[in-house]
C-alpha cells in the first residue's frame, strides 16, 4: 500500500500543496484531476523526488521513501509531461541507457511491456524523427525499465491519437494486473476507466469524487 501524509509543495515561495493526504492499494490506479494551475504537475514532482522543497511523507509498505532514496530509485517510476529522452538517439539506444542489459530490453521487446507499448514498432528510429505518441510510448517504457511497483505519469496521453492512446491504456491495465500501483494526472475522460479512485486537487486540497458519467457535473466540480 501506497501512503502520502500531509504532503506538502512550493511553486517559488507559493505553497501550491496544502497538507495532501491519501492512500493506494497494491494493483490500483489513482486518478488526479484539476485545471490547468491547480498543482497536479507538482504533486508529481514532488513524489518523484524532482522537485526539491516538499515535505511529508510517502510511505510504502511502511518504508518513507523520501528518506530512503535508494528504495525510492528501485521502486518509483517517473514520466513527467515533457519528453526525458535524448533527441538525437533511436529508440533502442534510449532504452540501452535505462535498462541493465540488452537480454532484458530484448525479453520486454518480445513479449513483455515494451511490447505492449508497441514499441518494436519503432525502434530504430531516432528520437527526433517520431511522432509525440511514439515519444511518449518510449517515455514510459524508459520509466518502467527498472520495473518499479509504482509509476507516476503526468497526463501521459494528452494530446495523443485514439491508437497511442489504446497503447498505453492496455498497458496500465497490465502494469496493474502484475500488482503495480499508478497515480495518474490527467484531463482525459477516456483515462477516468482505467482509475480505481479519482480525487480533484483544487486550492491546494485533495477531495475524493465519484465520477458518475456525467461530464459537466465534473467541469463544474474542477
Amino acid at each position: 500500500m501506497i501512503e502520502i501524509n500531509n504532503l506538502s509543495g512550493y511553486y517559488g515561495k507559493k505553497r501550491i500543496l496544502n497538507y495532501i493526504s491519501f492512500q493506494a492499494e497494491t494493483g490500483t490506479c489513482v486518478g488526479i484531476l484539476g485545471q490547468n494551475g491547480s498543482g497536479k504537475s507538482t504533486m508529481l514532482s514532488v513524489l518523484a523526488g524532482t522537485l526539491p522543497g516538499g515535505s511529508g511523507e510517502f510511505l510504502y509498505d511502511g518504508t518513507d521513501l523520501f528518506k530512503d532514496r535508494r528504495r525510492h530509485a528501485a521502486c518509483v517510476g517517473y514520466v513527467p509531461q515533457g519528453t526525458p529522452l535524448i533527441e538525437e538517439l533511436s529508440a533502442m539506444d534510449n532504452l540501452r541507457l535505462w535498462y541493465r542489459s540488452r537480454a532484458e530490453i530484448m525479453e520486454d521487446l518480445e513479449n513483455g511491456l515494451l511490447a505492449i507499448l508497441g514499441i518494436p514498432e519503432f525502434l530504430k528510429t531516432r528520437v527526433s524523427h517520431m511522432s509525440g505518441g511514439m515519444k511518449k510510448r518510449l517515455s514510459i517504457g524508459c520509466a518502467a525499465a527498472h520495473h518499479p511497483e509504482i509509476l507516476l505519469l503526468d497526463e501521459p496521453s494528452a494530446a495523443l491519437d485514439l491508437i497511442c492512446k489504446e497503447r498505453i491504456a492496455n498497458y496500465l491495465r497490465e502494469f496493474k494486473r502484475q500488482g503495480g500501483t499508478i497515480l495518474l494526472t490527467t484531463h482525459d475522460i477516456q483515462e477516468i476507466p482505467l482509475c480505481d479512485s479519482l480525487f480533484i486537487l483544487k486550492q491546494g486540497c485533495l477531495l475524493p469524487y465519484e465520477y458518475d458519467g456525467n461530464y459537466h457535473r465534473l467541469a463544474g466540480q474542477l
